[in-house]
């Protein structure tokens, strides 16, 4: 027998016992080298250029979301015991569910245009390591977690509720992680009161307990927060939009203008024959050690992007929000002029990003509430979630600072500026 606890910094000791073949098998897991390379894809991607404390991995998020996993599914077996022919599907998908994450997070998904839920998915099914231990533990496992982790599809629709909905395990770690390493308040949920309050309705989907009303309240309201001081700052989208624009130039560039190893060519030149072996090779330690390379070797306009990320020598972002669809598009169009005018490509270095946040929909497996005897969706029992469906939107205008001044100046001449500055 084999005892192992990882000392993680919000849930404390997660311990594992090989004696209990679920935990043996997310022990092998554990040690495979798909999984061993998460510590090397920071949760945040770039999030670290905004928030210095940001530098936490898929590695410690993904233990995190197995260990609340595991609380919940031990709390719901009190509930209905047929629930325990699920425990290695639980397990393996909690703890393999950003299995396939590519370099710097969901800035890999935009700048190379991979799914990490795909990904994720063809690692369970065909890297041996991960295959055998699911196998190991009851034949047909790593379909059933490639089948959740792809497609969404579980026979229990409580497992699946706990890997992968609107009040999620992954939601509740990521959103208490993430708020902890960014030094950010948003995020203290009570993800106590929302395990107890989980419990299964009469048509054995997973519910909320009235008594974990205000703690499921208290958490929708987090997200809406931390995506709209964290995920959706402005600093990230301009960090998103110059590694966009980054690897955007890489690929216009051919293998004989830059340097790029084996590994980082099919990345860059043939996405489509991407190889297990090929797409385990790229971390963020190869993808910054390219940019580190490129800085210094690659032709001016890739060069200066790789020194303005490295650097954080960022561009700026302006909100219009206040605009009208055809006023963001003249900002645009002047800070375009304005960036030519310095010798600067506007199509690098000046764009627009629109994002529109949801904090709850009830269209997408909406939450329920289960008394005991009246069975009601959240948003008919509490207004505040009611207020939660509508949707926010952010738009930004991103532009080099050397032409600020002078945007400034120019947008008040539209009479624009009064509006946005």
């Amino acid at each position: 027998m084999t005892r192992r606890v990882y000392h993680d910094p919000l849930h404390l000791g997660i311990c594992l016992d090989s004696s209990k073949p679920g935990e043996a098998m997310v022990m092998d897991l554990i040690d495979s080298y798909p999984f061993q390379r998460l510590r090397r894809i920071r949760q945040l991607g770039p999030a670290f250029l905004t928030f210095h404390g940001a530098e936490s991995s898929r590695f410690t998020h993904s233990l995190g979301v197995f260990h609340l996993a595991r609380r919940a599914f031990e709390s719901l077996l009190k509930l209905d015991s047929d629930l325990e022919e699920f425990r290695g599907l639980l397990y393996g998908a909690a703890l393999l569910h950003d299995l396939g994450h590519g370099p710097l997070s969901h800035t890999s998904e935009e700048v190379f245009g991979i799914q990490h839920e795909q990904w994720s998915g063809r690692l369970v099914l065909n890297h041996e390591e991960i295959s055998q231990p699911l196998e190991n533990f009851a034949k047909g496992t790593s379909n059933a977690v490639a089948d959740l982790l792809t497609e969404g599809i579980a026979t229990s629709r409580v497992i699946k509720a706990l890997v992968s909905s609107q009040l999620d395990c992954d939601r509740m770690d990521y959103l208490l992680r993430d708020s902890h390493s960014t030094g950010t308040r948003y995020g203290q949920l009570d993800v106590e009161r929302i395990l107890a309050a989980l419990t299964i309705a009469p048509d054995r989907e997973l519910a909320i307990h009235p008594k974990g009303l205000m703690a499921v309240e208290h958490y929708l309201v987090i997200r809406n927060l931390m995506y709209r001081s964290v995920y959706n700052h402005r600093l990230n989208e301009v960090c998103s939009w110059l590694l966009e624009q980054l690897i955007k130039s890489a690929r216009e560039l051919s293998p004989q203008e830059i340097w790029a190893d084996a590994y980082m060519a099919k990345w860059l030149w043939n996405t489509n024959d991407i190889d297990i072996e090929t797409f385990l090779a790229n971390d963020d330690v190869r993808t910054g050690y390219h940019l580190l390379r490129w800085q210094e070797e690659a032709p001016p306009q890739l060069s200066e992007l790789c020194k303005r990320f490295l650097n954080r020598r960022l561009l700026k972002a302006l909100g219009l929000e206040k605009l009208s669809n055809e006023d963001q598009l003249t900002a645009l169009s002047v800070a375009r002029q304005l960036a030519e005018r310095q010798g600067l490509n506007p199509d690098i270095f000046c764009g627009l990003r629109h994002k529109n946040l949801r904090s709850y929909e009830p269209y997408k497996g909406g939450l329920r509430i289960w008394d005991g005897e009246n069975l009601n969706s959240l948003e008919q029992v509490s207004e505040l979630v009611k207020g939660l469906i509508s949707p926010v939107g952010s738009s930004w205008l991103i532009y080099p600072k050397e032409i600020h001044k002078k945007l400034k100046e120019e947008l008040n001449l539209l009479d624009l500026g009064s509006k946005i500055f």
